[in-house]
């Protein structure tokens, strides 16, 4: 059986298609070359057939199963023939800040939906939104026919009113699986969860019923299947133009860091993933569920465990601020990872925090910057290292199984020196990834559901 993942991340999006044993038979990536380009859907249908193109021809015709990952909390509204109405909101966008006490009211305490980026706060936001237009009476935005494998224009800055017309509320990895099976308002409970879907009755939990029975015209909420679960097969369009073969089957997907989890190898309680990717994401695999919404925590189903772990925004995004690669690999041949810096810094672009501080308000602390270059890279890995540390001894402290070893995913698993800062830090061994793509994990789903 040959599998086909597609990831989609922050800087581009990435494929591999696998074979029964596991083996590599072929990769392909696609750079978003604009920040701009990362965030419209049109770049992102884009990446996705240009990677389906990139496969050598005779490998397509055997690819039996697809599934794609997402950012998580990435999200966006479609008209009912899958085309996009407003501009997505990306999973680090907090303009959810605004309906915060809305949703404190209605979930439970310590739910993972409450929170600035979350999936369900973007929903009232949006819902807001609407409801201001319906006031004011906007012009409706204009008709469109949207057709799967035609390039989407860019979607309007408005919103419809309530009256309009039938919307539909997806994550990135829903609507980019649409573009293959043509099925619309299909999601997983990986992606589901920080829109409020209970992962443990596998349902939509009552007090979110009630808040939608509340409100008007919200958005049709996409149906919940286990990752993995077969949805549909490709269209006879997509089949047709990237020759796939008949039968050829498109299943629920996940998110990026869940893939990253997947491809690292890591199969047994204690055994953790850190992506170091743009941002920090940590994922623990533990016997118990473990949810501090306080704290940014959330748990993932995966089979009779838990993957439980939070995305702080500090990471690669921060070095890439302040050092090109190369310059990033020149510095850390540079520093003794065996000396800890003194330097103290919570490294971010900008003011707030997901994990383990949960503060949409949280400044950067940058400062004291000395003038020679390895020191400044020292002190940011090292103050990355603590933030991992903290996170991972939180999740013990709150009942997770305890940190016996982390995997490494993400580009910043390259870099030796750091890892070496990291397990200083961390006190159990770091290594690799087995294998470097969350594109390769979402293969490992698309042959079998987790």
């Amino acid at each position: 059986m040959i599998s086909l993942g597609i990831d989609f991340g922050t800087s581009g999006a990435r494929a591999v298609a696998i074979d029964a044993t596991g083996e590599t038979l072929a990769e392909a990536k696609h750079i978003f070359t604009g920040a701009e380009l990362a965030t419209a859907p049109a770049q992102w249908q884009t990446g996705l057939f240009c990677l389906l193109e990139q496969l050598p021809l005779e490998l397509r015709q055997k690819i039996e199963a697809i599934a794609i990952d997402g950012t998580s909390s990435t999200v966006l509204l479609c008209d009912a023939t899958g085309n996009p109405i407003v501009a997505p909101l990306l999973y680090n966008d907090d303009r959810g800040i605004a309906v915060m006490e809305e949703l404190r009211a209605i979930a439970p305490p310590h739910h993972v939906a409450i929170g600035a980026t979350s999936s369900l706060a973007k929903l009232l936001w949006w819902q807001k939104k609407a409801e201001g237009a319906e006031e004011a009476e906007e012009e409706k935005p204009r008709a469109t026919n949207h057709q799967p494998l035609a390039t989407s224009h860019s979607p309007d800055s408005r919103l419809p009113t309530p009256s309009q017309e039938e919307i539909y509320f997806l994550h990135q990895a829903d609507w980019l699986s649409f573009l293959l099976h043509g099925q619309l308002g299909v999601s997983d409970y990986h992606n589901a969860l920080k829109l409020g879907y209970d992962v443990e009755q596998l349902c939509y939990p009552d007090w979110l019923l009630k808040l939608l029975l509340k409100l008007p015209a919200l958005p049709n909420l996409p149906q919940i299947l286990a990752p993995g679960t077969p949805v549909g097969e490709v269209t006879a369009e997509v089949r047709s133009r990237f020759g796939l073969p008949q039968g050829c089957v498109v299943r629920a997907g996940t998110t990026d860091s869940i893939a990253a989890f997947l491809a690292s190898g890591a199969n047994s309680p204690g055994e953790a993933v850190t992506s170091l990717g743009s941002t920090l994401v940590l994922k623990l695999l533990s016997q118990t569920r473990v949810e501090d919404a306080q704290s940014g925590i959330y748990s993932h189903r995966l089979g009779d465990l838990w993957l439980t772990g939070g995305a702080s925004n500090t990471g690669g995004a921060v070095l890439r601020h302040f050092f090109t690669d190369a310059e990033l690999e020149t510095l850390s041949g540079q520093i003794d990872p065996d000396r800890e810096s003194l330097l103290d810094y919570y490294p971010l672009l900008k003011a707030g925090d997901r994990f383990p501080i949960n503060d949409p308000h949280l400044p950067p602390r940058l400062e004291p910057r000395p003038e020679n270059p390895v020191e400044f890279l020292h002190g940011l890995l090292e103050s990355m290292a603590r933030i991992e540390a903290r996170g991972y001894q939180l999740l013990q402290q709150l009942g997770a199984t305890p940190l016996r070893c982390v995997y490494t995913a993400g580009g910043g698993a390259k870099n030796a020196v750091w890892s070496q800062i990291r397990a200083r830090h961390l006190g159990v061994p770091v290594a690799q990834s087995a294998h470097a793509e969350a594109a390769y994990g979402t293969a490992l789903l698309a042959q079998i559901s987790c």
